[in-house]
């Protein structure tokens, strides 16, 4: 069995993995386990779960995971945007654009963890990049003429979804819960992914269709 860990920052790309790439990779034999990044560890009880508050933590968590021999690969499953300052590559950055800046900053990440089994992933710049895929489909979701009209306003301005900026008001996320009332982001950002659908995805995004390449050249 060709098991793949992916380390997430929540659990919209949790729930992404399990209902979306999850199927698309068992039919080729490549089984991605989604774990979501511990936050903090306590003696008693449950770690707290979920988002990407100092790299330490996520080192940990990869290193942990990279012990489990079973595993072909591990890999990532976060945005780009937000990163912690401590982030390898973070405070020294290059690129004339965000594919050759999150590149840089991948490969720093893998530099760091140093294991031929790991298989760095950010998303540019966050997961809700890809709901701008087809605007429409939210349009769907929230029926309301203005919400269609006003993301596909938004998608037209940019070459492809993935560039949509990361400026503390205008990132993705940020743009739809400005212009979508009621949008929720672990309910809704997947629901409207599914809807698009991967293959219309992967056609748009080319920094995440380059990741799944990746993933999927793991078939033995």
């Amino acid at each position: 069995m060709n098991k793949v860990h992916v380390l997430v920052e929540g659990q919209t790309e949790e729930t992404f993995i399990r209902d979306i790439l999850y199927p698309h990779f068992a039919a080729q034999g490549i089984y991605l386990v989604s774990k979501l990044v511990t936050t903090k560890r306590t003696k008693v009880g449950p770690d707290f779960k979920g988002g990407v508050t100092n790299y330490r933590k996520v080192k940990d968590d990869l290193l942990r995971l990279l012990g489990d021999t079973s595993a072909v690969a591990v890999s990532t499953m976060m945005d780009y945007y937000g990163l912690p300052d401590d982030f390898p590559g973070k405070s020294s950055v290059k690129g004339a654009t965000c594919y050759e800046r999150v590149t840089y900053l991948e490969k720093a990440f893998e530099r760091d963890i140093d294991s031929p089994r790991f298989i760095p992933y950010l998303s540019l710049h966050e997961f809700e990049a890809m709901l701008f895929v087809s605007p429409g489909e939210m349009g769907k979701v929230f029926p309301d003429a203005e919400v269609e009209n006003n993301l596909s306003a938004i998608a037209s301005s940019f070459r492809t979804p993935e560039e949509i900026n990361e400026g503390s008001e205008t990132h993705p996320s940020a743009r739809i819960c400005k212009l979508v009332v009621g949008y929720q982001k672990r309910l809704h950002g997947p629901m409207v992914a599914a809807r698009i659908g991967l293959a219309k995805i992967r056609e748009r995004c080319a920094h995440l269709n380059n990741w799944l390449h990746k993933l999927e050249n793991l078939r033995q």
